[in-house]
């Protein structure tokens, strides 16, 4: 099967060649018809799984097909399908330049996600910027649904990459663009990770702004959110261990998107959580050795659990 699909790609090229040939009585090539050629033989080489001249030929059909950008982006899926990321990321980022250029920018863009999907599990960096890329591309064409959705992939990964600072601006970002929309839920789960996000960056008064800005949009305020990052920050500033982990651990912040409730489970209080200490000092008595015995034993554990 696959030597008969090799032998009808090379009939295709042949095809192809011969309408690219000019005569006494042809003087002109025939483009259109030589990249139609062209792609036949690359369908026939990709079926063979003979990918580096599936790549080959769907160039070719791109050169003499201009206004098909499709053939560039299928070169790269070819280079895909050989484990070749960062060539394939290179032709499809190319067509999707050539999409823009065509005036087809939701194409460029939904070729722009399929790359960060596809380089993702390999670059994490060059991911967070192809998504970054798509939502850029979907904001100035007013899609907003689609651009907040690509925001939210890139910020998640700036959160894994631990580029807090860029990931604490991307989800503002994200913030806005919800509240323009007027999903106003989103808003809500996209201060808790602001939250979540400032305390890891060891900026309270950022994470206090944050949820004192929410305040304003409607239906926040006594939201089961707001109650929950109101107790989450009291307990950061007075040092309370043991209200940091409750909230820390509760199911609102546990099962957010994972990188997230990664931050929540992995907060720690500053100063190792002065109340939890003072508390089994009480415990102690007046005797003081207990106490002094009780605070050894809190040293080795001093920070909390999440």
């Amino acid at each position: 099967m696959a030597a008969q699909k090799i032998n009808e790609a090379h009939e295709h090229i042949a095809k192809a060649e011969k309408c690219l040939k000019t005569s006494l009585t042809k003087w002109k090539p025939d483009f259109d018809s030589a990249a139609s050629e062209y792609a036949k033989a690359a369908v026939c080489f990709k079926n063979a799984k003979q990918y580096e001249q599936a790549k080959d030929a769907y160039l070719k059909e791109a050169e003499y097909h201009t206004e098909n950008k499709t053939a560039i982006e299928q070169a790269g899926m070819m280079m895909k399908e050989q484990k070749k990321m960062p060539e394939a990321i290179q032709y499809i980022e190319k067509a999707c330049m050539m999409y823009m250029e065509n005036g087809t920018p939701d194409t460029a863009a939904m070729a722009l996600d399929r790359a960060g999907k596809l380089i993702e599990p390999l670059n994490l960096e060059k991911a967070v910027d192809l998504y970054q890329k798509a939502a850029g591309v979907f904001e100035n064409e007013d899609r907003l649904r689609q651009a907040v959705e690509l925001l939210g992939k890139a910020s998640r990964l700036l959160v894994r990459l631990k580029r807090l600072d860029e990931a604490a601006v991307a989800l503002q970002k994200e913030k806005n663009m919800y509240k323009e929309i007027e999903n106003f839920p989103m808003c809500f789960k996209k201060t808790t990770a602001q939250v979540l996000v400032h305390l890891h960056r060891g900026d309270f008064v950022a994470a206090d702004k944050c949820v004192r800005e929410s305040y304003s949009l409607p239906g926040y305020s006594g939201s089961e959110d707001c109650v929950a990052m109101e107790t989450l920050l009291q307990g950061y500033d007075e040092q309370d261990e043991d209200q940091v982990y409750r909230v820390c651990n509760s199911p609102l912040l546990k099962y957010m998107d994972n990188d997230y409730a990664k931050l929540a489970i992995s907060l720690r209080v500053p100063g190792g959580g002065g109340k939890k200490k003072k508390a089994a000092a009480s415990q102690g008595g007046a005797g003081g050795a207990p106490a002094a015995a009780k605070d050894e034993e809190e040293d080795e554990y001093e920070g909390g659990l999440c």
